[in-house]
């Protein structure tokens, strides 16, 4: 009983690019994934915009970001930064 180990249900964990950080420890992620087309069957690419919760506010424009599925935290925000993958270069 020493070791217990707390089983997590399965969260999104998605990776994308940071298009704004104006909001108070809040930034918008694009994502972009492929969808297939049931006609043609082709892929078509497509991007969704996710608000996430940066509680310490590094992430800036430019960002390459993991982001996770989390309880929602307001009305907009269901997911939280996990990590920067790389940052941008600013001039």
């Amino acid at each position: 009983m020493s070791e217990a180990t707390i089983e997590r249900n399965h969260r999104k964990v998605y990776q994308g690019l940071v298009v704004a950080n104006k909001g108070d420890k809040t930034i918008t992620v694009v994502v972009q994934t492929y969808k297939t087309d049931p006609t043609y069957k082709k892929r078509i690419k497509y991007t969704k915009k996710y608000y996430a919760h940066d509680e310490t506010n590094e992430a800036n424009v430019g960002d390459t970001v993991r982001i996770m599925e989390t309880r929602p935290l307001s009305k907009t925000k269901h997911f939280r930064l996990l990590s920067i993958v790389s940052k941008s270069v600013q001039i």
